[in-house]
């Protein structure tokens, strides 16, 4: 039959047809085996990052900056001591403002290909999945805004805790709680600082689907609705001031921190909305906190007198500088003596191990005599210090690259 088929045709020009397309592909196959050896092609694997933007594949960055060279000493035991939990959603995070102004692949293939972010487990409290939806969110920034599947993987971790009931107002008013109204779970927890992180979440999550459901909620939780109240009317007194229940800073105190994580909410919503008046109360709060006259932070060196989380602490504030740096042109200065506390021991005069030298172990409480009230305080190099560090720290050197570098 071939042959029969053949016959009716130009049998000449076919055959040499036929050997000018085999010439020509194996021509092509062949270049392409040289680009491919060459590395041509490794942007069909880096994870939606703008190949542009990133430094060398090498994975052996060397940070010159003194503040690198200590971000990047804290981290190398974050990653030997890494869980797939909260714990490693907060040193994610730092690890993204480091990666954004480094452009380290080692970092993006560690929360990308090593530990894949949608394998942070969600945890019990809400503020456990929180972290975890925002270090995808900072990652899907700070690659381009190209990686579909870290905005989905959030959204799937805030719609099951909203779909479970945690955005609730049966205690009077509109908030994140950490279970559903109806949940046998009697811990004493706080509430509003962390579960509110939620809202944060909501406010990337507009961003970066346009759905605006997420940011009604985000409205919601702060201004209320016509049925309750939301958090402003209920917790801001004014000024700079949260009031909230009383107790232990880790189970029963309802604004652990003074309220400062609401400098991350107000920035975040302000970012979405352009709403001053979210900036006013960020601000208002930075100050606040940060002014040792009203007891929360040493005069000296600003670092907590009496509470853990202090690399949430430090975004939380630092959070607030990024949108109105003119207006709180202290608090890095302040941020940096706070750190430097922490790097030398307090000046080699504190009474507990804050930074140990030979793992640049991080203890968790920063009081340089120790006695916090918090979760973990005496914790040093554990999972859980140690990304908090890395969230300082990260997020420090973001602030002095983006915001102050000359």
């Amino acid at each position: 039959m071939k042959n029969k088929r053949n016959a009716g045709g130009k049998p000449a020009q076919a055959n040499s047809k036929t050997g000018f397309y085999i010439l020509l592909g194996g021509g092509v196959l062949f270049v392409l085996a040289i680009l491919y050896a060459f590395g041509a092609f490794s942007w069909l694997s880096s994870d939606g990052a703008a190949e542009g933007d990133m430094r060398e594949e090498t994975g052996l960055y060397q940070p010159q900056e003194k503040w690198l060279q200590r971000a990047y000493a804290i981290d190398k035991l974050f990653q030997e001591v890494y869980t797939a939990g909260w714990e490693g959603a907060n040193g994610a995070i730092g690890d993204a403002h480091l990666f954004a102004i480094t452009a380290d692949s080692a970092l993006l293939r560690f929360h990308t290909q090593t530990h894949p972010m949608r394998d942070l487990f969600n945890g019990t409290w809400v503020d456990d999945r929180a972290w975890a939806a925002l270090a995808e969110m900072y990652w899907w920034d700070f690659t381009g805004r190209t990686r579909d599947d870290l905005v989905e993987s959030a959204e799937l971790r805030y719609v099951e805790a909203k779909m479970q009931g945690r955005l609730s107002r049966h205690e009077g008013y509109w908030s994140w709680y950490n279970w559903p109204p109806d949940s046998d779970v009697r811990d004493q927890i706080f509430t509003n600082s962390n579960m509110n992180q939620m809202v944060t979440v909501a406010c990337w999550l507009y961003e970066a689907t346009g759905k605006r459901e997420y940011l009604d909620d985000a409205l919601k939780i702060w201004k209320g609705d016509e049925v309750a109240p939301g958090i402003e009317a209920t917790l801001y007194k004014g000024d700079g001031r949260w009031e909230g229940a009383r107790g232990p800073a880790a189970f029963g105190k309802q604004l652990p921190w003074e309220g400062a994580s609401y400098c991350s909410i107000g920035a975040a919503l302000f970012r979405v909305t352009g709403d001053e008046s979210y900036k006013d109360i960020a601000v208002a709060t930075a100050r606040r906190v940060m002014d040792p006259a009203n007891g929360w932070v040493d005069p000296t060196n600003f670092y907590q007198l009496r509470m853990d989380g202090n690399g949430a602490f430090v975004h939380f504030i630092l959070d607030a500088y990024m949108i109105a740096p003119d207006e709180l042109q202290d608090i890095p200065t302040k941020i940096e003596r706070m750190l430097e506390h922490v790097w030398s021991n307090h000046n080699g005069q504190a009474s507990v191990v804050l930074h140990r030298g030979r793992d640049h172990g991080i203890r968790n409480g920063w009081n340089p005599h120790g006695g916090e009230d918090g979760y973990g305080v005496d914790e040093v190099g554990t999972v859980h210090p140690q990304s908090q560090a890395v969230r300082a720290f990260g997020v420090f050197c973001y602030v002095l690259d983006k915001y102050l570098k000359e």
